[in-house]
């Protein structure tokens, strides 16, 4: 698959050399998944790997972020298809923070999700996030989704419940 060249991004398939010692670092960040259950798991080399492998000989893909102009790797994006109903949900990780704040998330998205409907001719992308990721919630509503759904008081953050909210864009 070649990649998906934006403005100041591009998306192209995480390979196993991708699995480095910074990237391991974004997982284990308490700053980086404070909104993701990846915040319950301490990562490793080989857990990374095992996640990594998941993705090999199966519909869905695990994408690289990396900015243009300097070749550095910010993120990484997931998506899972649901073939049969054609349907795509897209997740997404910026774990180096010195790209935090300047939109590139947003870019990223937009991207991968305009690709998934005009490119690959998928019915529906949809996306989730806790009710808490501010940053999450305005790169949806920025792309033009749409809110599809709302898990109330489904996961809890220091002791605190908080919904589960879903958006999602269709094809035009």
């Amino acid at each position: 698959m070649k990649p998906i060249v934006q403005h100041r991004i591009s998306l192209r398939l995480f390979e196993e050399n991708d699995i480095t010692k910074e990237y391991i670092s974004w997982l284990n960040d308490p700053e980086v998944v404070k909104h993701s259950n990846q915040r319950f798991m301490v990562h490793s080399y080989e857990s990374c790997k095992s996640y990594y492998e998941s993705f090999l000989n199966s519909d869905n893909l695990f994408f690289v972020i990396s900015h243009n102009e300097t070749n550095e790797v910010l993120g990484t994006m997931t998506v899972y298809f649901s073939i049969n109903h054609s349907t795509a949900d897209i997740g997404i990780m910026v774990g180096n923070k010195d790209f935090w704040g300047m939109g590139l998330g947003e870019e990223a998205w937009k991207g991968l999700m305009e690709f998934l409907l005009n490119e690959l001719n998928i019915r529906k992308v949809t996306g989730g996030t806790l009710s808490s990721n501010k940053g999450m919630i305005r790169i949806f509503e920025k792309v033009g989704m749409m809110p599809d759904g709302v898990r109330k008081d489904h996961e809890i953050i220091n002791g605190i419940p908080h919904d589960i909210v879903y958006f999602a864009k269709f094809r035009s």
